[in-house]
């Protein structure tokens, strides 16, 4: 049975991002970390690291490279939140890490990856079959930077 696997291309830092989403995400962990041991297009032997790790059992690859592409919106990893305690929690490590905040539960990271911290509730809201009830819950996200639970409850129930 084939394994799914998101890999991320680091030009530096792979081991200091990779220790930063495991202590920040719950249920993460790193598994493995090693180099290419020949000489590659980024490098000589053991300059290309290779870091494998899980974020809340999802699994990835970190490789530090060198410089290729940079990160862009086009890949973003979402974090389902069950509290807005836990968003906050996130959030502000992100932020106090050197992430820079922007619209939607949207924020880079210091490495420039794009997440998304959202309430877990959102997607409920948002796939719910009353569709005017949808609408405010999303007009509410769409202005919003860091998500709210409590107002986009408010927004979904008419209230906001």
């Amino acid at each position: 049975m084939p394994k799914v696997i998101s890999h991320l291309w680091f030009p530096e830092q792979a081991q200091q991002a990779v220790d930063f989403y495991v202590s920040v995400i719950p249920n993460s962990s790193q598994s493995s970390a090693t180099t290419v041991p020949a000489e590659t297009p980024s490098g000589p032997p053991g300059r290309v690291k290779v870091i494998e790790f899980t974020l809340d059992n999802q699994n990835f690859i970190a490789l530090e490279a060198g410089p290729l592409e940079a990160f862009n919106h086009a890949f973003s990893i979402v974090v389902e939140c069950d509290s807005q305690e836990e968003i906050d929690r996130i959030w502000d490590a992100f932020l106090g890490n050197g992430g820079t905040a922007e619209q939607c539960g949207w924020l880079k990271d210091r490495w420039g990856l794009s997440w998304q911290i959202v309430p877990r509730v959102l997607g409920e809201m948002m796939m719910s079959a009353d569709r005017e009830s949808a609408k405010h819950a999303t007009e509410a996200m769409l202005g919003m930077v860091k998500l709210e639970i409590a107002a986009l409850q408010r927004a979904f129930q008419g209230k906001g």
